[in-house]
């Protein structure tokens, strides 16, 4: 049987917000555009969501912070303070698009003036061929308690990297593994599942968005089988 295409084309919405003449903020959203032949209904569909997602966000969010940006260029030029320029910044990054499978990662940045921005990550895993969302038991083929399996791989990994010098983690970091841990915060890639928490939720800012690489296993998680 023939295989098929599935084509993920950035699309971009960006602009140079402006109040008093003066450059307040800018933005650049970043979004996935897809095209297929044999899941043309499916690309169409979700080329309409994160179309749609990403106008929501320039419409609602962009707005609100533009409209802050504007308060604080006003307390910062009745203080004399330094004029601090807004920025968004979202992007995506396609990690696995094969096996009637496409996963994908988006980050958000946002700057509000201050010391630094903050990158919030997102997450979509699709099944072509079942025109659905995945979610984390669809990643293994035995019945097991799937969230505990790979908090105990997490966790693992966490105490490896310790013991190896990097302890840029809270202390209390196992009780915040648990506590933040997200079933569908996950992306898959050519080597396995990779799980990740968000700035702050285990380790301090400087720590970054902190990721964990589960490889495939037969006997844990799965890699995605060709559907042809």
């Amino acid at each position: 049987m023939r295989g098929y295409f599935f084509v993920v084309r950035e699309q971009v919405l960006q602009q140079d917000l402006y109040y008093k003449g003066y450059r307040i903020m800018t933005y650049t959203i970043k979004y996935p555009e897809m095209i297929s032949d044999r899941f043309q209904i499916l690309a169409e569909k979700l080329s309409a969501l994160y179309r749609a997602r990403a106008s929501m966000y320039e419409k609602s969010t962009i707005h609100k912070l533009y409209q802050q940006a504007m308060v604080e260029y006003e307390y910062s030029i009745a203080n004399d303070f330094p004029i601090r320029e807004f920025e968004v910044y979202m992007d995506y990054k396609v990690t696995y698009n094969q096996n009637c499978t496409l996963s994908l990662y988006f980050d958000q940045y946002e700057y509000t003036g201050g010391a630094h921005g903050l990158t919030t990550r997102s997450s979509d895993n699709w099944n072509l061929q079942k025109s659905r969302r995945m979610e984390l038991k669809d990643l293994f083929i035995v019945s097991m308690d799937t969230r505990g399996y790979v908090i105990s791989k997490i966790e693992s990994q966490i105490e490896e990297q310790i013991a190896a010098g990097d302890d840029l983690y809270f202390e209390n970091y196992p009780q915040l593994v648990r506590e933040n841990f997200k079933p569908n915060n996950f992306y898959l890639s050519e080597e396995g599942a990779v799980f990740y928490f968000q700035q702050y939720d285990i380790a301090p800012y400087a720590a970054g968005i902190r990721t964990f690489l589960i490889p495939y296993d037969g006997s844990g998680i799965a890699k995605p089988r060709c559907c042809y």
